[in-house]
């Protein structure tokens, strides 16, 4: 059998990221056999390991990096999130009105998602901006940004049977007039999945097209894998269509929700699920919900918002989510835990520092919006893992005037999305997107996190003093990626016997300007030994 290497790919500078390079000539090419790394070394070397077959993929001026991958995104869910009516773009009432109008209709439904909440200006969240473009008798769902809230009208709410105030078994919200007629208003998964489970839902085969062409969408930006913070519903059977056809363009990382009230029988099945896998995706971990949002009311925070809301935890009894926690942790399986307010932080680093010295470098806390700069250093103390996804702050403003910083106030909301100050504290901060959240182009995210804006425009950065240097912005999405899935030693860097996932950048990550890197095209993108974009 030939050992010479399948691929072999040249580039005029390559970032192994590795902790100790080797010396002599710098790294200019990197060989690939079986979808992993088998040699690094300069051109001349590269001329040695070539055989007869070898496919030599030389990428002029390009810069090789070790793949990119999204540290938390919702590729298959979001496939159902942002339906309908793009509202992203929407700024004000007018402009929801106009957007409402012309937004198509699925099986007599209207439907849309990415409303901003600063679009209500600080007025009441209800069905009536949805009834008086739509009449009485159309059913309409629009899901806010923050993918924890949204607006259903009369029609909508009376096919799901919502009439009332619900009780749930986690923090959720049917919203109601004092006589108890709903608002439309749904804070929470519970209390959207009423409507969510009678609305028009597109066949599985769609699905599966616009699936592939989603991921092929983010390999083109240079993501060569992503942890994706779901696994419900018919995710796996999805994925196992798409795989029995051709290869996931990414490499997906899978963890299921674990919702409050999930007993112990709950808690096997989940730990049962940890062994389902693919070729390019496996299930591998868990997610908990410890809070909600800001904008919603339902984070914890050590104070409660102007409103006197976001004082409670999503689990009506914490202590019972520690308890799942420590549970997963003894059968061997990772968390992830979405906390956005200070109090919901504190809670989960609490959680984790009681497994001691096991419990390091296991579980990780996703979101982090606001947080004391002091409880920074807990995290490297206690060995729990940030994920952050910067684009977020993008909904704030530099004037505390939106929505978000209104509810938290100046002090609270100056420590927006401490990034830089987790990294100076030793922590572990993986980057990511949260699509269809906010967007998945990895360039962006890269550029954000230097700039703490979106690169191409004047608006003024939130909390500029977070911003992260050009290489912990890179990490972000390599080799700390990687230790917060605990895949250090197979991914995250460019070395022999690490798996061949590559991104090659037109421009170099670590000198260009970000906001020309954010529209620079991505050369060439590899997963798994797999080219799943390649310029022109």
């Amino acid at each position: 059998m030939s050992s010479a290497p399948d691929t072999v790919v040249l580039a005029a500078r390559i970032h192994t990221l590795s902790p100790d390079p080797a010396p002599g000539s710098p790294v200019t090419a990197v060989a690939v056999k079986d979808g992993l790394i088998t040699a690094v070394g300069d051109a001349a070397q590269a001329r040695a390991w070539r055989g007869k077959d070898t496919e030599v993929i030389d990428l002029g001026d390009a810069t090789l990096t070790p793949g990119l991958t999204d540290g938390h995104s919702h590729p298959v869910l979001g496939l159902d999130l942002a339906t309908g009516a793009d509202l992203s773009a929407v700024r004000d009432l007018d402009g929801l009105r106009a957007a409402l109008a012309a937004a198509p209709r699925t099986d007599g439904w209207v439907i849309g998602w990415g409303l901003d909440h600063n679009v209500f200006g600080g007025r009441p969240v209800h069905r009536e901006l949805l009834e008086a473009v739509l009449g009485p008798d159309t059913p309409a769902f629009v899901r806010l940004y923050d993918g924890h809230s949204a607006l259903a009208s009369g029609a909508a709410l009376r096919l799901a049977g919502v009439d009332g105030p619900r009780a749930f078994a986690q923090r959720a919200l049917v919203v109601c007039e004092p006589d108890g007629t709903p608002t439309g208003h749904l804070i929470e998964h519970a209390a959207m999945d009423l409507v969510v489970d009678v609305m028009p839902r597109r066949p599985l085969a769609e699905r599966r097209e616009a699936l592939l062409a989603l991921l092929s969408g983010m390999a083109a930006t240079g993501l060569t894998g992503a942890h994706v913070m779901d696994a419900g519903g018919d995710v796996l059977e999805l994925l196992r269509g798409v795989e029995a056809e051709r290869p996931l363009p990414l490499r997906l990382r899978l963890a299921p929700w674990c919702m409050p009230g999930t007993d112990k029988e709950g808690l096997a099945e989940l730990i049962a699920l940890q062994r389902e896998a693919g070729r390019n995706w496996l299930v591998g971990g868990v997610k908990f919900f410890m809070d909600g949002t800001v904008e919603g009311g339902t984070a914890w925070l050590e104070h409660p918002d102007c409103h006197g809301q976001s004082r409670d935890s999503f689990w009506l009894d914490p202590a019972a989510y520690s308890e799942a926690v420590h549970h997963l942790h003894a059968a061997g399986v990772r968390t992830a835990t979405h906390a956005i307010g200070d109090a919901g932080v504190r809670h989960v680093l609490d959680t984790v520092a009681a497994l001691g010295t096991e419990g390091r470098m296991r579980h990780r806390v996703e979101h982090i919006e606001t947080l004391p700069y002091a409880q920074a250093a807990r995290f490297r103390e206690a060995g729990v893992i940030a994920s952050m996804q910067p684009t977020h702050s993008a909904y704030t403003r530099a004037d505390h005037t939106d929505q978000w910083s209104q509810r938290l106030g100046t002090e609270r909301a100056e420590r927006a999305w401490i990034c830089r100050s987790l990294r100076d504290a030793g922590a572990v901060l993986a980057l990511g997107s949260d699509w269809p959240i906010a967007h998945f182009d990895a360039r962006g995210i890269l550029a954000y996190a230097q700039l703490r804006r979106h690169a191409g425009t004047d608006t003024p950065p939130v909390a500029v003093d977070q911003a992260l240097t050009p290489l912990m912005a890179l990490e972000g999405f390599t080799t700390h990626a990687a230790i917060a899935a605990g895949e250090a030693e197979t991914t995250g860097r460019i070395a022999p016997g690490l798996r061949a996932d590559l991104t090659a950048f037109t421009l170099d990550p670590l000198t260009a300007d970000p906001d020309e890197l954010a529209e620079a095209p991505v050369a060439l993108t590899m997963s798994d030994g797999v080219v799943t974009h390649r310029q022109g």
